[in-house]
């Protein structure tokens, strides 16, 4: 199997994106994650003027795999500077620089780009399949066993300088995540995420756990895949762009919980997926509708093979 260098920042959305379109292509992902160097650790990586030497070495150690991907503003940046005969570079997401400086581009199509080397994806690539869905379910089925049917998984943000996820707003989601468990009773499995600050968590925890709800606590494994490949529900905060692609993927209901702030292209790829059927905004009852999964990260992992002749 071939190797493919991953080239991004420490940010879990990035590195989701960039190993899943790896695994789909059939490449054997080697990540290495971009720590900047002295003052360019204060520089934004757009005035990066040369990328190599803003980075630790580590990440452009020879010698080099046939693909390097990168991943986000920075990972972009110093791909297209590894550039060379017989080392193809493939930009993830928008690379905010010349798309000439890239074998391929690969852009959901809410970053609203089109070119002769760009593969536009409905949702941002990620690493959930049936096969590791199906692997996880049956790790976490007997962990939540107990737990009322149908089972809703809740997926947390947090703020992100575009969006707000604070104590109101999770009283908010707590009032009608309760509502649901008692009035359509339900089982609820919640995972947060790393933004999602701990006195919104406990504001959820005081209210759902009496009503026999499990909500991850950050310890052990992860469950997050496993919730995904146990739920007939998913409701997502609607802050993050990676944690919605994902949950489409899977064949069940999403519903989307709207928080107060702005970003156009959040909002766009939102609003997008609404128009598809594929999501609904939350609005604290379980009311399922016929459903498929979304998703276009095989495709696009095959399209990027088949444009590359790797």
């Amino acid at each position: 199997m071939k190797t493919a260098r991953i080239l991004c920042t420490d940010l879990a959305g990035l590195r989701a994106q960039a190993l899943g379109l790896a695994e789909a292509a059939g490449f054997a992902p080697d990540l290495r994650v971009l720590t900047p160097r002295g003052v360019w650790r204060h520089v934004s990586p757009a005035f990066w003027v040369k990328p190599l030497s803003a980075v630790e070495k580590i990440a452009i150690e020879t010698p080099l795999p046939p693909l390097i991907i990168g991943c986000g503003g920075a990972g972009a940046r110093v791909a297209a500077a590894l550039r060379r005969p017989g080392v193809a570079v493939v930009a993830v997401q928008h690379p905010r620089m010349s798309l000439d400086k890239f074998d391929l581009v690969l852009a959901a199509r809410h970053d609203g780009i089109t070119g002769a080397n760009v593969i536009v994806t409905r949702n941002a690539l990620h690493r959930v399949t049936p096969a590791r869905l199906a692997d996880e379910a049956a790790v976490w089925r007997p962990v939540f066993a107990g737990l009322r049917r149908p089972l809703v998984a809740v997926l947390l943000g947090g703020s992100n300088g575009r969006y707000v996820f604070d104590a109101e707003a999770a009283h908010n989601l707590a009032a009608q995540l309760a509502q649901m468990m008692d009035l359509d009773g339900v089982g609820l499995v919640v995972t947060p995420s790393r933004r999602t600050g701990a006195d919104m968590v406990a504001i959820l925890a005081d209210a759902l756990v009496p009503r026999g709800a499990w909500i991850w606590d950050g310890e052990g494994p992860n469950p997050y895949f496993g919730m995904l490949g146990l739920a007939d529900a998913v409701v997502v905060t609607a802050d993050s762009v990676s944690m919605v692609s994902e949950a489409v993927a899977t064949s069940v209901p999403v519903m989307l919980v709207r928080l107060e702030g702005k970003s156009r292209r959040i909002g766009a790829f939102m609003d997008a997926l609404a128009a598809d059927g594929r999501v609904r905004d939350f609005a604290g009852r379980l009311a399922p509708w016929d459903t498929a999964a979304l998703d276009d990260t095989f495709m696009a992992g095959a399209e990027m093979r088949r444009r590359l002749g790797l």
